[in-house]
């Protein structure tokens, strides 16, 4: 076992080499899936992923309101 300052180095080292592989990983999971939200709803401030999921929340939850122009050439 290490003692003193060779372990002290060996724990510098290690903490270094933690956080270079850390940066390379670069995102994880829960940046990934916000990331991929890129639809919001004006009315409800929802986040969808595509288009077609966005009209059909749109067309369920808020009927009566009227229709976003980005939203009036997808099919559902």
């Amino acid at each position: 076992m290490a003692r003193g300052h060779q372990k002290l180095q060996s724990q510098q080292k290690n903490a270094k080499k933690q956080a270079e592989m850390k940066k390379a990983k670069g995102h994880d999971q829960k940046t990934a899936a916000k990331a991929a939200l890129v639809f919001t709803c004006a009315v409800c401030r929802s986040q969808m992923p595509d288009p077609k999921t966005f009209k059909q929340h749109f067309e369920s939850k808020h009927p009566k309101s009227p229709m976003p122009p980005e939203l009036e050439g997808v099919e559902a």
